[in-house]
């Protein structure tokens, strides 16, 4: 196979096509879980590592996107809390059980109705896992966006020997294959990763079936506008003073 553009552009759209085909139970289901929390005065919070804050990038505080919506991070600790700036300096910080802890006590006025949406492409690492079974031990709904392919194929990193899709109520596959990579290298190897692409499909497509049963409903969604059109500043701080003290938007 080539590994030029044109080969990422064929390889890139035949899996978002097979992605957004064969989730598409799962993302009404997941639509589902975060209509119900939209209608009890829920707030939908995403969390994603490395790339995968990408995905929670889609999720929070976009133009488009909902309002009631925190990113989750691994700097919160630093950013709202009040660990020191070499907190971030451990390069293992991502596979240790404890920062889920810090992130979650860091979390803005928890409500029982809150959905918890963890994106993480191995869904092995010791700190999503621990952040899974965090939430579900609080009672809350859990969405999950991994990488079956790789995730079956690599031990789990938490002491308790399970994965991100292992805990969550709805389960979405990003079709990424193991390694994250679509274009094999002529040494071995490959190059070009695809879950970031993937993972931001799943989430507007939970987001537009949220939206549209909301105004099949004869409800106005809470959505954002772009705050570099005129009147979007004004719009969007009408709809989160709804959720005073229960939002957070950080970079």
């Amino acid at each position: 196979m080539s590994s030029d553009a044109s080969a990422f552009l064929q390889t890139m759209t035949a899996t978002m096509q097979e992605v957004a085909q064969s989730q598409r139970e799962g993302v009404s289901a997941g639509a589902a879980l975060l209509r119900r929390c939209l209608d009890d005065g829920g707030v939908v919070q995403a969390f994603g590592t490395g790339h995968s804050e990408a995905f929670a990038m889609e999720i929070a505080g976009r133009a488009g996107g909902l309002v009631p919506t925190n990113k989750l991070t691994l700097r919160d600790p630093v950013i709202v809390g009040e660990a020191g700036a070499d907190y971030l300096a451990d390069p293992l910080l991502e596979r240790n059980p404890e920062t889920a802890h810090a992130i979650y006590r860091l979390i803005p006025q928890v409500h029982p109705a809150d959905v918890f949406v963890v994106a993480s492409n191995s869904g092995a690492n010791g700190s999503v896992v621990e952040f899974a079974s965090l939430v579900k031990e609080k009672g809350h709904a859990l969405i999950a966006v991994t990488s079956m392919q790789h995730s079956t194929q690599v031990p789990s990193r938490h002491p308790g020997g399970k994965k991100l899709y292992e805990l969550a109520d709805v389960v979405l596959d990003n079709g990424a294959p193991y390694g994250d990579a679509v274009l094999p290298l002529p040494g071995g190897g490959a190059a070009c990763g695809i879950s970031s692409l993937t993972a931001a499909m799943l989430a507007q497509m939970m987001v537009a079936e949220v939206i549209d049963g909301m105004v099949a409903d004869g409800l106005t969604p809470p959505v954002y506008l772009s705050a570099n059109i005129p009147g979007g500043d004004e719009h969007n701080q009408a709809l989160e003073d709804r959720y005073a003290g229960r939002l957070r938007r950080l970079p």
